[in-house]
C-alpha cells in the first residue's frame, strides 16, 4: 500500500507536459482528514507554485491510477507519486 507522510514532496501526473526545472504541478502533503458530513476520508496537500494554496481531494481519486486512456502520453502509474 502506498503511504505519504506529512512534508512529502509529491507531483501529479501533469508534472510531465512542462518544463522540470520549476515547481508547476509540485505539492507538499500534508496530511489526511475526514470530511464532517459525508465521512468521506480525503487528503489535504498545498501547491509549490502559484499562489501556493491549499487543496482538499477524496483520498481515493488522489490515490487512484492516471486514466491512460484518456492520457496515453503518461508514464507516471499513479495520479499522485513521491518525488
Amino acid at each position: 500500500m502506498r503511504r505519504f507522510m506529512p512534508g512529502d514532496i509529491i507531483q501529479h501526473f501533469k508534472r510531465e507536459t512542462v518544463e522540470k526545472d520549476g515547481f508547476q504541478y509540485l505539492y507538499e502533503y500534508i496530511g489526511e482528514a475526514t470530511h464532517s458530513e459525508s465521512r468521506e476520508k480525503m487528503v489535504v496537500y498545498r501547491a509549490l507554485y502559484g499562489d501556493k494554496g491549499l487543496y482538499v481531494r477524496p483520498y481515493e481519486m488522489f490515490m487512484g491510477e492516471v486514466d491512460h486512456e484518456k492520457y496515453p502520453e503518461i508514464r507516471q502509474k499513479y495520479r499522485f507519486e513521491k518525488i
